[in-house]
């Protein structure tokens, strides 16, 4: 009996360390020139490549606006039917558009329509404007809260 349990014990001891030893998958091939793919319940990085390199965020910078705009929302510092104004910064941004203008006073839920679906900077930048009180404020804002978040490599510039 007590061979017939060496020999289980060193087949279990074989078995785990061949276990231990197993290779993870092969990460597969991204079409990015960057990323990082983490186990969100591990924190274990599985893939990456050029994860620290630095890159424009291009319209990536409206998730952590609309990030900004929904905790407003829920702080009940604006609300969904809050008019806002459209400023002459609004109206001149530059690039993707929802085609609001200075005479116009425009729901916040309308804005954030514009931003999200129309990836509009002047409904973006209405609404910074609404939130932050002022384009440049909510950029420190977003600052603020990226470092929260723990993205020390991040920031944000108008």
């Amino acid at each position: 009996m007590n061979r017939l349990f060496q020999s289980l014990a060193a087949f279990v001891l074989a078995a785990a360390a061949t276990l231990g030893h197993a290779q993870a998958p092969q990460a597969p091939e991204v079409a990015a020139k960057a990323y990082l793919l983490v186990d969100v319940n591990s924190g274990q990085s599985l893939a990456s490549r050029d994860a620290d390199a630095p890159v424009e965020p291009a319209s990536l910078t409206k998730l952590m606006s609309a990030y900004l705009v929904f905790d407003a929302l829920k702080a009940k510092k604006i609300s969904l039917t809050q008019a806002l104004p459209v400023s002459e910064l609004a109206w001149k941004a530059p690039g993707s558009r929802m085609f609001i203008d200075p005479k116009m006073q425009v729901p916040v839920e309308d804005l954030i329509k514009g931003m999200i679906v129309q990836s509009g900077n002047d409904a973006t930048v209405a609404l910074a404007e609404g939130v932050g009180g002022s384009a440049e404020q909510f950029v420190e804002m977003m600052n603020r809260q990226a470092k929260a978040l723990g993205m020390h490599a991040s920031g944000f510039r108008n």
